[in-house]
């Protein structure tokens, strides 16, 4: 099990396995991220159970994506900025958008993820990774 001060090699996106907008932004980032910067767990998955725990952060809110770098964590739409800095093409030029106040960005963030399964839809369990996906995944 993982300790308390785990620092990872490579940027970790926790994200809600069961969402649909939120596998097609995985993939939209798998797509984008040439280098294969980021790692990634579900938050339901054993790994991301995991990872929540040694990191003190709450194992039962499927509502917040994560970004975990070294001993740092980022939280719904600074997680989100900070993912499209890091993106090959024109994504990283949205990063500006982080000089809008934490509130305003967090409370949009907020109403996408309170409405995500009614605009996207769900499935009954967390995606399976194509094989050569199944590499960028904890």
């Amino acid at each position: 099990m993982p300790s308390k001060n785990v620092q990872h090699v490579q940027p970790v996106l926790l994200f809600d396995g069961v969402c649909n907008m939120c596998n097609s932004l995985v993939i939209f980032v798998i797509r984008n991220d040439k280098k294969g910067r980021f790692k990634f767990a579900s938050l339901q998955s054993e790994q991301g159970q995991l990872l929540l725990k040694s990191l003190s952060l709450p194992s039962d809110d499927f509502d917040t994506f994560y970004l975990i770098e070294g001993n740092r964590r980022f939280t719904r739409s600074s997680a989100g900025l900070k993912v499209l800095k890091g993106l090959d093409g024109p994504w990283k030029l949205l990063y500006p958008l982080i000089l809008v106040p934490k509130p305003i960005r967090d409370s949009v963030y907020r109403y996408v993820a309170k409405n995500r399964y009614r605009w996207f839809g769900k499935k009954d369990e967390c995606m399976l990774p194509s094989p050569e996906m199944k590499k960028r995944f904890l």
